[in-house]
């Protein structure tokens, strides 16, 4: 059976996808999301935190982000899963300001966090309400930060409204070669005061997810048939081979290998 991915209709919130993997799927790798999910058939097998980890369905996955891991068939029959990516930005409009929830795992048993990722992990033709989606989102994050178990009373001071001006100010910048410098003039905060809140609160660093933000615009314009040089130009890289090696770190697979999977997968349908 041939490996494949297939991405829910747009959602405005989260990233939802399904797939099938005969073998080894990723090398290692981490993206700036939480990656969230469950295997439907199979043993999913990956690296995480020093510990080789196993997923089976009644089982939820819950991947920090910029935690590096990979991903492996742990049987002869492959596995299929379910996965939906959220950005910490849209978890911080929940917690508000509060250090990310954090699963030190990576496989969660507890029947809460199960029933919390019911909503968002249906299938993939299911389209969302609003509100629906919305309020799920809000069930998560608020089941995460009580399985996580986190102190979020502690005496820490974290400036949010700066930290989240700078992550709108790299959204607005995506062309520009931009440093902790600007991000520091046009925010009005100390630039390693602001890296050390925008890790903490948006799970990574401002670079990364400046990165990150690029390598969304060359996955659409991939699926948009674009080739690979045209799409590393729309981002913002500045060549081929800079895109590619960031590619593979985040998501495990080079570009050409992610097209022709999503190429397979529109062919299916």
């Amino acid at each position: 059976m041939h490996d494949w991915i297939k991405n829910a209709a747009h959602s405005s919130k989260i990233e939802r996808i399904e797939a099938f993997f005969s073998n080894h799927a990723y090398k290692p790798h981490s993206h700036d999301t939480f990656a969230i999910g469950r295997t439907l058939s199979g043993v999913q097998s990956f690296h995480y935190r020093g510990e080789f980890r196993h997923s089976q369905p009644g089982m939820t996955m819950v991947l920090h982000p910029d935690e590096k891991h990979d991903g492996e068939s742990g049987s002869q029959d492959g596995f299929r899963y379910r996965m939906i990516y959220i950005e910490p930005a849209i978890v911080q409009k929940m917690i508000k300001g509060k250090p990310l929830p954090f699963i030190p795992n990576g496989i969660s048993h507890d029947p809460r966090l199960f029933r919390a990722t019911d909503t968002l992990l249906q299938h993939l033709e299911y389209q969302f309400e609003s509100l629906e989606e919305e309020d799920a989102l809000y069930d998560l994050a608020t089941v995460l930060c009580e399985v996580s178990g986190q102190n979020l009373q502690k005496n820490h001071s974290y400036d949010y409204v700066a930290a989240e001006r700078a992550r709108e100010f790299i959204h607005a910048s995506l062309d520009q070669n931009i440093s902790l410098d600007d991000l520091e003039k046009n925010v009005d905060r100390d630039r390693w005061s602001l890296s050390r809140d925008f890790r903490l609160l948006f799970g990574t660093s401002p670079h990364r997810y400046m990165t990150m933000r690029r390598l969304d615009i060359v996955k659409t314009c991939l699926i948009s048939g674009m080739s690979l040089i045209d799409a590393t130009m729309t981002a913002g890289f500045f060549d081929q081979s800079h895109m590619s090696r960031h590619f593979v770190k985040t998501f495990g697979i080079t570009p050409n290998r992610w097209k022709e999977i999503n190429q397979f997968r529109s062919c299916k349908r």
